[in-house]
């Protein structure tokens, strides 16, 4: 039987204050297996970049049971979420959010340090040449092209080894052909490592070279649409 490595069963989660407050997810329930790769998909303000927040614990559901690698994130102080993350849960944003005064080698030893590991930056060299910036470890982020900015951000996430990769819009803010390649390298990367992907996109083509698709409308998971019935010749 296929573990489970993410479970949200009846998730709510409402945002903003007074007449400003938002209900946001409503009613979220979802099962990843442990090595599948989900895509979700749906309108932009659906829910979808808040459905990874809550995944991640950057978010915390207002009701609902949310269960991410066997641990349920409920009552986990700020401290715990982030032990737990740097543990367990790598993330990948649209916008790469490097640190601009620190080189590529030292931006992916940043979560190794915290981790405690004394071959942070010998590790983190490592991972940027598994994502081809082997030549390119003491660039800073300025010097560096889009893809190769999102290439040292996966690089950081990949490089504490989580079991779970949440990556949001990673392709939004290159071009087609740079995008192709850095999503090749993404999907590479996670099957080579038997990692659980969930992923926020709205390319249709990005989104089908996951395992299965979600598609979030309104703050709900809309039902997988039913297959058409086959007509048989008389």
């Amino acid at each position: 039987m296929a573990e489970t490595a993410i479970r949200l069963e009846n998730v709510h989660l409402t945002l903003g204050a007074g007449g400003s407050r938002v209900h946001v997810l409503k009613g979220i329930d979802l099962n990843v297996e442990r090595g599948e790769s989900v895509g979700v998909v749906g309108p932009s303000g659906s829910g979808k970049s808040t459905l990874l927040m809550v995944l991640a614990g950057l978010e915390m559901a207002d009701s609902g049971i949310v269960r991410v690698a066997d641990q349920s994130l409920t009552g986990l102080t700020e401290d715990q979420l982030a032990v737990f993350r740097g543990r367990n849960i790598g993330i990948v944003f649209q916008s790469f959010h490097l640190i601009p005064n620190m080189t590529a080698l030292e931006n992916v030893a940043v979560p190794l340090e915290l981790a405690g590991m004394n071959d942070a930056f010998e590790r983190a060299a490592q991972e940027l040449a598994a994502v081809g910036l082997g030549k390119r470890l003491g660039h800073y982020p300025g010097a560096l092209s889009g893809g190769e900015q999102q290439r040292v951000a996966m690089a950081r996430a990949l490089a504490p080894q989580p079991a779970i990769l949440i990556a949001d819009e990673p392709t939004g803010n290159l071009d087609a052909e740079t995008g192709k390649a850095v999503a090749d390298l993404l999907f590479a990367e996670v099957k080579r490592r038997h990692m659980t992907l969930v992923l926020v996109t709205h390319d249709a083509n990005l989104a089908a070279q996951c395992s299965r698709q979600v598609s979030v409308r309104s703050g709900r998971i809309e039902p997988a649409a039913a297959p058409l019935a086959m007509e048989v010749a008389g």
